[in-house]
């Protein structure tokens, strides 16, 4: 298992999207550093806080599309290109290499996200401003439970497609549901039929995307004053305790079950 993870670690490498991939979160925090937001205060927030606000924030859009995008060639790439046949014909289980495949593309899509906070601490540290030690590390959880969740996503979709391209569009048909149907067409067709605020508000917490903004929300504002009246229903129903555990524990469960189903799919389907 581990030596396909270092196998897929080392495509990975010189595969040009994990160039682009780089470049993208690298220069997120290089622009960050050139406005100077490590210095200024708005709304009470300084140092490398207001940093980490806007950098979690551009991954919500970022991330995403990038891991089901580049994840989605997996399996489907390697059954396109024939490998599978080669693949068959070595004493590899297909567990030791499916799984191989998911912590090689997680540690290859996570590492550029975590060295580029890393980078924000040390410019920080090396300024003398301050760095909110338990943010970044809730912060960096978060981010864990979101690239596993749309890895486990990407896998599944992978092992079910026979192209590479119509793995590369169901991913990012996936990507647009959960950044705007959910959000803006469905909850307003709900509105519009007067459901309850609370059945509403259960409904888009579903959303991974959604559990995963507004945990980083609440890290930041534990009232939740941006998210106006709906707010009220979210802390009543689970507490901002009870939230911050949701926000952690259903992405990674919904990605592992996705994972998990890949894998039985992958297994039981035609390797040829």
């Amino acid at each position: 298992m581990w030596l396909t993870a270092l196998l897929d670690i080392s495509e990975s490498l010189r595969a040009r999207w994990f160039l682009l991939y780089t470049t993208v979160f690298g220069g997120i925090i290089v622009l960050l550093f050139v406005f100077g937001l490590t210095e200024s205060r708005i709304m009470g927030f300084t140092g490398l806080t207001r940093l980490l606000l806007i950098y979690i924030q551009l991954c919500v859009a970022i991330l995403p599309v990038f891991i089901l995008i580049s994840t989605v060639r997996s399996v489907a790439g390697d059954r396109e290109a024939g490998i599978f046949e080669y693949l068959l014909s070595l004493p590899v289980s297909l567990s030791a290499w499916y799984w191989g495949k998911m912590i090689g593309r997680f540690i290859i899509i996570f590492l550029p996200v975590f060295l580029a906070m890393i980078a924000a601490v040390g410019w920080a540290l090396w300024r003398d401003a301050d760095v909110p030690w338990d943010l970044f590390f809730l912060y960096t959880g978060l981010l864990v439970v979101l690239a596993w969740c749309f890895l486990g996503m990407g896998m599944l979709i992978s092992s079910i497609s026979r192209s590479v391209d119509i793995a590369q569009g169901t991913g990012f048909f996936l990507w647009l549901f959960f950044l705007l149907f959910l959000d803006l067409i469905l909850l307003g067709l709900m509105i519009r039929e007067q459901l309850p605020s609370e059945s509403i508000v259960f409904i888009a917490l579903l959303n991974p995307l959604q559990a995963f903004r507004t945990g980083a929300m609440l890290l930041f504002d534990p009232q939740l004053i941006l998210l106006g009246p709906t707010a009220y229903v979210i802390i009543d129903l689970f507490g901002q305790k009870g939230y911050l555990i949701w926000s952690f524990a259903y992405p990674f469960v919904f990605g592992s079950l996705c994972a998990m189903m890949g894998y039985l799919l992958f297994r039981r389907g035609d390797l040829s």
